[in-house]
């Protein structure tokens, strides 16, 4: 069976708390909506920067949590990549701790702007280097070599929303070659990483799926709740993971 069809829809791997200034729910609301839910799993993440002090009282919030047997509560991160480098925006201490006792899970990385060698491009940024000339095979592989240098410098980490980015510069799915999804592909498995399938922004699509499959990529599903009430609320996620345990109610 494929990693696509056998991806489990009774979890999700990206749930947003209050400790991220964007989000609506706290900790033990979200588990709560697991439960209510049938999960039998829960990755607590929220959004960092270079700056952010909270991390340790994030995780001494989720480990007072008391899910029942049957339902497992991981952590993680969320930090926007930077630049061509793979350079990401997160507290170094965090990255160093990640995957030990004393800190988060896994680091989502994730395209909330273009990274360019000279660091992230806004959507407006990357659009008018388009405009002047930038092939948008070029523009892809900016993001390319950002997500394969953060796999490698970083510890346990999760692909967020892939190449979400590109809708939002005039690009699309299309614009990727096979050729830089096998470079992607090489770059997730040499980091033994995941990619999530993410239900808010609706990506990666079926083709660059597929193709991740061919190549054995562990792909996880991802609702991006920012409130309890979509906690493993599949819709979209659940009809393209053929074969998995539907929890759409």
């Amino acid at each position: 069976m494929s990693r696509v069809a056998s991806m489990r829809v009774d979890h999700d791997h990206h749930v947003h708390s209050t400790f991220s200034d964007d989000a609506h729910s706290t900790p033990e609301d979200n588990l709560a909506a697991a439960l209510r839910r049938g999960l039998a799993s829960i990755r607590m993440t929220d959004h960092v920067r270079g700056d952010t002090t909270y991390v340790p009282e994030f995780l001494a919030a989720v480990a007072a949590l008391r899910p029942p047997e049957g339902l497992e509560v991981l952590t993680g991160v969320e930090a926007k990549l930077l630049d061509t480098s793979g350079a990401v925006d997160a507290p170094p201490e965090v990255l160093r701790s990640l995957g030990t006792r004393s800190g988060p899970g896994r680091v989502l990385l994730a395209d909330h702007q273009l990274p360019g060698p000279d660091g992230p491009w806004s959507p407006r940024v990357a659009r008018e280097r388009l405009a002047s000339g930038l092939e948008p095979v070029a523009a892809v592989q900016q993001l390319i070599d950002a997500y394969a240098g953060a796999l490698r410098h970083t510890g346990p980490a999760q692909l967020a929303h892939p190449f979400s980015i590109l809708p939002k510069i005039g690009l699309s799915e299309e614009h990727i070659t096979e050729d830089q999804l096998d470079e992607l592909a090489a770059a997730v498995l040499a980091a033994d990483a995941v990619v999530e399938v993410n239900e808010k922004w609706r990506c990666p699509g079926a083709r660059i799926r597929a193709r991740l499959d061919r190549h054995g990529v562990a792909m996880v599903a991802s609702s991006d709740a920012h409130h309890a009430d979509d906690v493993g609320r599949y819709q979209w996620l659940a009809l393209e993971a053929e074969g998995g345990t539907r929890s759409t109610s």
